[in-house]
């Protein structure tokens, strides 16, 4: 299996996108893995940053502190932050009950995602 994918915190750069890869539980313990990804696209200061959240099957508030951060910093620069799913149930429901889900550009959100 490629190195990338050893890993549940990837980025990869593109011209003009960052895309932050991330899979299976990401927690307070990927704390320091999550904000490096995070570092790292914001540092390459591409037009747009894409969060690939379609295989993360677990998640607690520390993601969705670090998505809001996120946010809340591409808005101020005038960048696009946007989540690609499809989103699994745990990522749907904790975006649908923080009130958050809303803030977020979601792409991929097809019949798979959670209600």
């Amino acid at each position: 299996m490629p190195a990338a994918f050893e890993t549940k915190v990837h980025v990869t750069r593109y011209e003009q996108v960052s895309l932050i890869t991330m899979r299976g539980e990401v927690d307070h313990d990927d704390t320091d893995a999550v904000e490096a990804a995070f570092a790292e696209a914001d540092q390459a200061a591409p037009c747009t940053t894409a969060v690939d959240l379609s295989q993360v099957t677990f998640v607690d508030s520390m993601l969705l502190n670090a998505l809001l951060d996120a946010h809340r910093r591409h808005r101020a620069d005038g960048r696009d932050l946007i989540l690609l799913g499809p989103l699994q149930p745990a990522v749907h429901r904790l975006l649908s009950l923080s009130g958050t889900y809303g803030h977020f550009k979601i792409a991929g959100t097809g019949p798979t995602a959670a209600s």
